[in-house]
């Protein structure tokens, strides 16, 4: 359903910007808390994942610590208040599936305990269509009838698979309350982080510049010798609020000392201005990492000299390389291309990208068919959308290829379709937490 139709059915409906960023830390720091409970957490924190929102807890073996179920499941709530927007629903079964199902009919505190064994009692009144999320296999439930889960449940496995194929058994493991498949199995993401303090405080976006040379240099060096590369980059700047800054334009981020600013990417809180850019791809460059963060500082430089400087790199991730196939497309070649057109417009200049834009490909004159459009004036690019930079060439009506004019005189041309600002994922609000005890019952 669209925005829109949303809209005309419940007009008194608020809309929220969606922060994927702040969705992400949030669920992390819910993970961090229950791993005080349970080594074995299964989830994600990606806020595009169809699973965000839903956290599973292996609580076998765990009475003798924690209680019995119910007690656990207090204590779990317990822990995550404050980390989410409400009290969470609490779902405990002994296989995956139905735990997550009893975590969605719960309601908020309240937990739905199923009893050792009672996971296909359990599930056999709901609707069939909960077994899979495929539309056609839930279509062809309702043309044979299956309406119940216990109706799926009765039927042989061999005439379900017969019917549904390689979905057929995951449809019946699930209706008689069998495992079928493993959860992703959570990791707390890797981080590495230097700081530096300035004695005295400095005001020079050159200054600044020679000592994030040195951060990044020691941090990249430390992250290429563990064979990692980095997602995402978070400059630090805690400010001296006795010290204006001295140079001119300094009064980009005009809310120094506020909870927060407007500036996309740029935060404040108190006198801590951070500046975060996530890179479009993985990488150990430690030059593009710096480009990318002077540029944004440029472009919104501090209000007042800096006393101290932190750098972190986030969400580090194995730096392996990759074969390209000779027959095959190239993987994630948007991401590369996108990722090298960020690296020469913070070198050379946003100006120095170009994409061309069909106007009349009938037209008798060269000059009326087509003309240059600066990347960087689209909306969403330019240095401050540099870090959700895609490639996404589907525009009807529209034959674009990026140019690179790295200087007078020589011209180096980039083929690929025109980066375009990707769409930031939907903000999903933490609701669930389902609860498994698989193997508490000799299942692990």
């Amino acid at each position: 359903m669209s925005l829109a139709a949303a809209q005309r059915l419940v007009p008194e409906t608020r809309f929220l910007e969606p922060h994927p960023e702040a969705d992400r830390a949030a669920l992390e720091a819910v993970f961090e808390r229950l791993a005080a409970f349970s080594p074995s957490l299964a989830g994600t924190s990606e806020p595009d994942d169809p699973a965000f929102g839903f956290i599973e807890v292996g609580i076998e073996g765990l009475e003798l610590l924690w209680g019995e179920e119910r007690i656990l499941a207090a204590r779990l709530a317990s822990a995550v208040e404050g980390l989410l927007p409400g009290r969470p629903n609490l779902g405990i079964a002994g296989t995956r599936f139905a735990a997550t199902v009893a975590a969605v009919l719960a309601r908020p505190g309240v937990p739905i305990v199923v009893p050792p064994g009672g996971e296909a009692a359990f599930l056999a009144p709901l609707p069939a269509t909960i077994l899979t999320s495929d539309p056609e296999a839930r279509a062809r439930l309702l043309r044979f009838g299956l309406r119940r889960v216990d109706q799926v449940a009765a039927l042989p496995r061999s005439a379900v698979v017969a019917r549904f194929g390689p979905e057929g058994v995951r449809l019946h493991a699930r209706a008689v309350g069998e495992e079928v498949e493993p959860g992703e199995i959570w990791r707390r993401p890797e981080r590495a982080a230097l700081g530096l303090d300035l004695e005295p405080a400095v005001d020079r976006l050159e200054a600044l510049r020679f000592v994030l040379h040195r951060l990044v240099v020691g941090l990249v060096e430390q992250v290429a010798a563990r064979g990692r590369a980095a997602a995402s980059a978070e400059l630090r700047l805690r400010l001296d609020p006795r010290l204006r800054a001295s140079d001119p334009g300094r009064g980009a981020i005009e809310s120094v000392g506020a909870a927060s600013s407007v500036v996309p990417g740029v935060s404040t809180r108190g006198w801590v201005v951070t500046v975060r850019q996530v890179l479009p791809e993985p990488t150990a460059d430690g030059e593009a990492i710096e480009r990318l963060l002077v540029a944004r500082l440029e472009r919104h430089p501090p209000a007042a000299a800096v006393e101290r400087l932190e750098l972190e790199l986030d969400g580090l991730v194995p730096d392996a390389g990759q074969q390209l196939e000779l027959f095959e497309p190239q993987r994630a070649r948007r991401g590369r291309l996108a990722w090298q057109l960020a690296r020469i417009a913070v070198e050379f200049g946003a100006d120095r990208v170009l994409e061309a834009e069909v106007l009349d490909p009938e037209a008798s004159w060269a000059e009326a068919r087509s003309r240059w459009r600066s990347w960087s004036g689209r909306r969403g690019a330019g240095v401050d959308g540099w870090h959700t930079a895609g490639v996404d060439g589907e525009r009807a009506g529209e034959i674009q290829r990026p140019v690179a004019r790295v200087d007078e005189g020589r011209v180096e041309e980039v083929e690929g379709r025109a980066p375009q600002a990707r769409r930031e994922p939907g903000s999903g609000v933490v609701s669930e937490l389902a609860v498994e005890v698989d193997g508490r019952r000799g299942r692990r």
